[in-house]
């Protein structure tokens, strides 16, 4: 159970900065739901168990004869229901099963001197109770960690039948030696969790922190040393950072601090600061990827321009005189980071452009005419709906200023009524697109059910129930709660 909860927020995994820009917090409908989730496929898990050799010394007559209980598989498991909560003490999780009875088979054998006897035999446990305290971290690079750091087991009582020839000679010493047994099965017991915990450590050390988003870009997620757990949730935090690929570089800005509020309806919640998204623009920005060369093929034809320098004439007069029929081209670039910025239910956008423009000559060189700065205003919105993520933008306000001229100064009033309706149909096509939304995110074992959106100052909050295939899950990492 405790491993079914750190894998789960591993699936969501120093000079990070103090403030994390992406937080993640469990709550304890989330450890829960883990409990039922898991507590059968345990109990069924166990059935393929092979429990580690037990080996003691009884006393037969007059005679200490030593004894190996091994290949032990568990046949039967009444499988409690466990108590599962976070625990603040340790910065982890507490899980504690009471009552639990098992039915065990496996073979027996005896040596006293040259003498040695084997056969089979059959053993049920009964009131075991077993509580496991694990802590959570994280280790030089940013990946969850968890140790065990406390565990007791105790058998309450127990029963043994052996089985093979001469099987009768040890009976009665093996139910007077039963405490002893006990003894030494319950110091078993908690080797095995233990080790069951390093090998999913194991596992966690093996996942990145790093992921290549595209060719462009590189999403660092390690964690930050802000992981708080109190009695009713437990929250990770993650450095959530974009990078160029090509120059991995700092912004000019840095993370905030955000509150998550706490979501106890819901199974998880994840909060985003706008520190990520911007990020990103920031990486393509200094990749020098936030610009295109706009030629005539790219006009639609429905649209009242044609990138040539005679049909500029009624937005630039004297261009159809200067350079008459000649072919243009426009870099459109930005000439500062663009960056969003999260308002309660609204995200705001303000990209601030440059186009410059030319004229191609006969020879193919280019003259430059003229630069216009473009100021935009975007303000959108973001919800769930349906299971996908959808949206809605529209244009506030926008300006066209003329910077630089190399055939003289025009008003720009008729280039920006151009930009405004080719705006317009750009605002059309988009808000067709977010109206449709796009699926979630699924991680390849989990799937988020139930989930709401709200945008808030500086973040978005989404919260959400989620349901995990334990099966595929703990497959794929190739380990097992007991082996």
């Amino acid at each position: 159970m405790l491993l079914f909860v750190t894998a789960l927020l591993a699936l969501v995994g120093p000079t990070w900065g103090e403030n994390p820009a992406v937080r993640v917090t469990l709550t304890d409908k989330g450890l829960q739901y883990g409990k039922h989730a898991s507590a059968g496929w345990i109990q069924d898990t166990l059935e393929m168990v092979t429990l580690p050799d037990i080996s003691g010394t009884i006393h037969v007559f007059y005679f200490d004869v030593d004894y190996t209980l091994s290949g032990t598989k568990i046949e039967k498991c009444d499988f409690p229901e466990p108590v599962v909560e976070f625990y603040k003490d340790s910065r982890g999780l507490k899980m504690s099963i009471s009552g639990l009875s098992v039915s065990l088979a496996g073979e027996w054998r005896t040596q006293y001197g040259i003498l040695h006897n084997s056969g089979s035999y059959n053993m049920a446990l009964f009131d075991v109770d077993v509580t496991t305290v694990v802590q959570l971290g994280e280790d030089a690079d940013g990946r969850l960690s968890v140790t065990a750091v406390q565990c007791l087991a105790k058998v309450g009582s127990m029963d043994v039948q052996l089985n093979g020839q001469f099987s009768w000679l040890y009976r009665a010493a093996v139910q007077h030696h039963l405490g002893d047994i006990r003894a030494e099965i319950e110091a078993k017991i908690c080797p095995v969790v233990n080790q069951s915990i390093v090998n999913f450590e194991h596992h966690l050390q093996t996942m990145n922190v790093s992921f290549d988003l595209n060719e462009a870009l590189t999403l660092e997620m390690p964690l930050t040393n802000s992981t708080v757990v109190d009695a009713s949730s437990l929250s990770l935090g993650f450095k959530g950072e974009f990078y160029s690929r090509k120059n991995h570089s700092e912004p000019p800005f840095a993370s905030q601090p955000f509150t998550l509020a706490l979501q106890p309806g819901y199974m998880l919640s994840l909060g985003l600061s706008e520190f990520t998204l911007n990020s990103a623009t920031y990486g393509y920005f200094s990749a020098g990827l936030l610009q295109i060369l706009v030629n005539g093929s790219m006009i639609p034809s429905f649209f009242p321009l044609h990138l040539n320098t005679s049909a500029m004439g009624p937005y630039v007069p004297q261009l159809p005189n200067m350079f008459p029929g000649l072919a243009m081209i426009l870099q459109v670039y930005a000439t500062e980071v663009p960056l969003f910025s999260f308002k309660p239910d609204s995200i705001l956008f303000d990209p601030k452009t440059t186009v410059k423009a030319f004229a191609i000559q006969k020879n193919g060189t280019c003259t430059p005419l003229f630069k216009l700065s473009l100021g935009f205003d975007f303000r959108g919105k973001a919800w769930i709906a349906d299971g996908k993520l959808k949206g809605s933008a529209n244009m506030k306000n926008l300006t066209v200023t003329l910077q630089e001229s190399e055939v003289g100064t025009f008003e720009t009033k008729a280039i920006e009524d151009l930009v405004r309706k080719g705006m317009k149909f750009t605002m059309i096509m988009l808000n067709r697109r977010l109206s449709g939304g796009m699926d979630l995110p699924r991680l390849k074992h989990a799937e988020l059910v139930n989930t709401v959106l709200r945008v808030d100052k500086g973040f978005i909050a989404i919260s959400s129930d989620f349901k995990v295939s334990l099966t595929e899950m703990f497959t794929d990492a190739q380990i097992g709660l007991f082996q």
